[in-house]
């Protein structure tokens, strides 16, 4: 499959690989110039791969409620949040963000790989509550500008003059709900991100490549959230595990009434967590052996060299019971190298 910008990055010397059966840009010229954009600047990413989901009726909050971890009954309309989307054992069947447009109006972006598993189970739910469901991603673009000047980049384009400064996780309309502009995004810096139509998002983005943004591609996008810690899904999150595995305890609010896998996660305990590493040398992979007194406590769930720092940074799923964090090696191809944990995010990052 393409997205409706596919030609644009072929003008662009994009080079397109498959992503979850998407023909997508992982790198335009330089990886590292792309990262640098969005931490100093701003960049621009064609995300129109991910689905749109629509809840709306009188039951619409209730239901987005009742559907997921975190606490979306006490959101104020205009805001959104992140949030594990869990069976009835607890386990994580994706993660995703839920936008309170309205009361009445909920949308609800979910991750492109995802999309058909996540509608048909969203759908199972649905029994005793008065709203509509719609899964919209066909009609739907997205893209996501990000970096320091993203509020100032995206005001100066017509369509965009009434933007207000709203604060980081919120969401407005524009033009009688022509374009949904949330201020999110996967990177840690401040940025917008924009859902509209096919036509829309290609004016939008050649407007804003017309004035000097950076195109950026999935490359960039996967270093930029593993610097400032953020999750992927079929990395650090899977089926296999709940949220109280994945450090993902903060969005999952035991107090709720009720929610799907609530009665399994309250008796629930956790087998990993999830652990920051750095390394002066090697650059760690998803996969790699997290090694302690030559014996494997965790592994690899996302790796890569930092942009930002000049080191192997990586995510990883380690043993409950590990705590000999002075004595962790990182097994890469048949050799040990000294990991160090931190605790706090590689990059603080930047959002508003």
């Amino acid at each position: 499959m393409k997205t409706c910008l596919f030609e644009k990055h072929k003008e662009l010397n994009a080079k397109i690989v498959d992503f979850a059966g998407y023909e997508m840009p992982i790198q335009y010229k330089n990886l590292k110039e792309e990262v640098l954009a969005v931490r100093n600047e701003v960049g621009l990413f064609d995300v129109s791969h991910m689905g749109e989901f629509f809840v709306r009726g009188d039951d619409a909050t209730r239901f987005v409620d009742y559907l997921i971890t975190n606490d979306f009954k006490n959101l104020k309309s205009g805001k959104a949040i992140y949030s594990p989307l869990c069976n009835e054992e607890g386990r994580i069947l994706d993660d995703l963000i839920a936008y309170k447009i309205s009361d009445e109006e909920v949308l609800i972006c979910v991750n492109a790989a995802n999309m058909e598993k996540d509608f048909a189970w969203i759908s199972k739910q649905t029994n005793g509550f008065d709203i509509k469901l719609t899964n919209e991603s066909s009609d739907y673009s997205l893209l996501a500008l990000q970096g320091p000047k993203s509020f100032e980049i995206l005001k100066s384009i017509n369509e965009f003059n009434g933007l207000e400064n709203n604060e980081y996780y919120s969401v407005q309309c524009l033009k009688n709900k022509e374009y949904i502009v949330a201020r999110t995004g996967y990177t840690g810096e401040d940025g917008f991100e924009i859902f509209s139509s096919h036509q829309n998002i290609t004016k939008l983005w050649a407007a804003l490549i017309n004035q000097g943004v950076k195109p950026c591609g999935l490359g960039a996008r996967d270093v930029l959230r593993l610097e400032v810690c953020y999750p992927l899904y079929g990395n650090e999150l899977s089926e296999e595990y709940t949220p109280l595995d994945c450090g993902l305890k903060w969005t999952t609010k035991l107090n709720k009434e009720s929610f799907i896998g609530k009665a399994a996660l309250e008796k629930y305990e956790p087998k990993k967590k999830l652990i920051k590493f750095t390394l002066d040398k090697g650059i760690p992979r998803t996969g790699y052996k997290v090694i302690s007194d030559d014996k494997e406590v965790g592994v690899i769930t996302s790796g890569s060299m930092s942009v930002v720092l000049g080191k192997g940074i990586a995510l990883a799923l380690v043993n409950k019971d590990f705590e000999d964090y002075d004595n962790v090696k990182i097994e890469i191809r048949n050799k040990l190298y000294d990991a160090k944990r931190v605790t706090k995010p590689f990059v603080a990052g930047g959002h508003k």
